[in-house]
């Protein structure tokens, strides 16, 4: 009897035993099934209204982004021809790109080397017309060029507005509208992954500040526009770092703070206005500044100043650490290129510089190259012995022409000598197509032998002139 006593009390201790441990599991277990409910992790990570729309932005950029179409010819020579002393053919050449509107009116920007040496420039917008351009100016150095289109019966173009690429922050969404390989009215999107970028594409280049993005830019896409989510522009897409052509990962763009300055420009003066702080400058980092003697690695180190230039002029010495221009932070050369670079000379800036450890802020009035305030144009050929100037839109539509130089002023020189006169409109030189007075500078110069110029009077007679570079 006391053995059975013994198993009946041993299993009623289990028996309370398990009712306990099961009874505590089951309230931990509402307890937490109940934070569970109470923090809806689904809701403040992925819910809906937090979601980025695209859709805007996108719909409005489509209107705004054009196929630009050119046409051109290159010089080609034969293996055979430096064996039999044949001349060079001249060979049809055709390339697409994108371009921007950027007025109601019909500018439109792209990059230079999308319309490159074109003797023809069509642009098809998203509802399928299409246009004759004109260049009204370009660059190769910073690869900008802007054109225009005429209006059909009245019409109103959609242009794109204008964003602040100085506002923009690395992770932000953009898009990138174009047309990469002929694909008419593609839209990608990514995110800004660098500012400031410098690609040392070009020894040339005296302005590199990229936007690096890594939303998808093919061949095809030049020209055409980075967007943020407001539908604004922001850069234009301009390059890609890839090894095989095509889009790998990393896309490239010109900020549009830079492009509404060279677009200005164009406009007024026909020439980019370029202004220089003049100083040149080391990137710091921990090895250069142990190098240097330095304790701060933020800024650029200033390791020279150009005699007479806007920095010697300031006050601004060798070994000054550069930054801040205008109040905003400078960490690379790029970086202070870009904020001088949206400035023309005459321009006053603040640039605040470390000198033996205290901070001082000086203002800079920038120069051109040639150490002046004052504003630039390349108008005065001096081997022509005449001053150029754009031609105006009534002066072309009077003489019943797209394009052209217009001849302001001849003095002694070989135009005089073969009676050119004030009022000439300068169409080709060489055959290579002329739209801006530094087209005449660049062919003029690398002519050897003869030269011949094609163009016309304002009551639409056309005249050809030609001399010899050496005599």
């Amino acid at each position: 009897m006391r053995r059975i006593s013994e198993l009946v009390l041993v299993a009623a201790l289990t028996a309370a035993f398990v009712a306990v441990f099961f009874a505590l599991n089951k309230e931990e277990a509402v307890i937490s099934e109940q934070v569970i409910k109470e923090v809806p992790i689904s809701r403040v990570a992925y819910a809906p209204e937090n979601d980025v729309d695209f859709t805007v932005s996108a719909s409005s950029g489509l209107d705004q982004v054009v196929h630009v179409m050119s046409a051109g010819s290159q010089s080609v020579r034969s293996p055979f021809d430096f064996i039999f002393g044949g001349e060079p053919q001249e060979v049809p050449t055709m390339s697409s790109g994108s371009g921007v509107i950027i007025s109601s009116d019909g500018y439109i920007v792209t990059n230079n080397h999308v319309i490159r040496n074109a003797t023809e420039i069509k642009i098809i917008l998203n509802n399928k017309k299409s246009y004759i351009a004109k260049v009204i100016g370009k660059d190769a150095r910073i690869d900008l060029a802007l054109l225009k289109i005429e209006a059909k019966d009245k019409e109103v173009f959609s242009a794109m507005p204008y964003g602040d690429s100085d506002k923009i922050k690395i992770g932000e969404w953009v898009l990138a509208i174009g047309n990469p390989f002929n694909l008419y009215s593609t839209v990608t999107a990514g995110i800004v992954s660098a500012k400031a970028r410098s690609l040392g594409m070009s020894s040339r280049t005296s302005l590199e500040a990229f936007i690096q993005t890594d939303a998808a830019v093919n061949p095809g896409n030049s020209g055409g526009a980075l967007v943020n989510t407001k539908g604004e522009l922001i850069g234009i897409n301009t390059a890609i770092a890839s090894r095989t052509g095509s889009y790998v990962g990393y896309s490239f763009a010109i900020p549009v703070n830079i492009v509404r300055k060279v677009i200005s420009d164009f406009i007024e003066y026909g020439e980019i206005q370029r202004a220089l702080i003049g100083v040149t400058i080391y990137e710091i980092n921990a090895q250069s500044a142990l190098e240097l003697g330095i304790d701060n690695v933020q800024g650029v180190y200033v390791n020279s100043v150009s005699e007479d230039g806007a920095a010697d002029d300031s006050g601004v010495k060798v070994k000054d650490i550069i930054t801040k221009i205008d109040g905003q932070q400078i960490k690379n050369s790029s970086e202070l290129y870009e904020k001088v670079g949206i400035h023309r000379p005459g321009d006053v800036i603040t640039v605040t510089v470390l000198r033996d450890g205290k901070s001082k802020d000086i203002k800079v009035t920038l120069k051109n190259q040639n150490n002046k305030t004052s504003m630039q144009r390349v108008e005065n050929i001096d081997l022509l012995g005449a001053k150029f100037k754009l031609a105006k839109e009534e002066t072309l539509k009077l003489a019943n022409v797209s394009h052209g130089v217009e001849v302001t002023e001849v003095n002694p020189g070989k135009l005089r000598m073969k009676g050119v006169k004030v009022g000439f409109i300068v169409l080709k030189i060489n055959q290579e197509k002329v739209e801006t007075v530094s087209d005449i500078q660049r062919i003029i110069e690398k002519s050897e032998g003869g030269v011949l110029i094609e163009g016309v009077y304002p009551n639409g007679k056309r005249t050809y002139y030609a001399f010899g570079m050496d005599n």
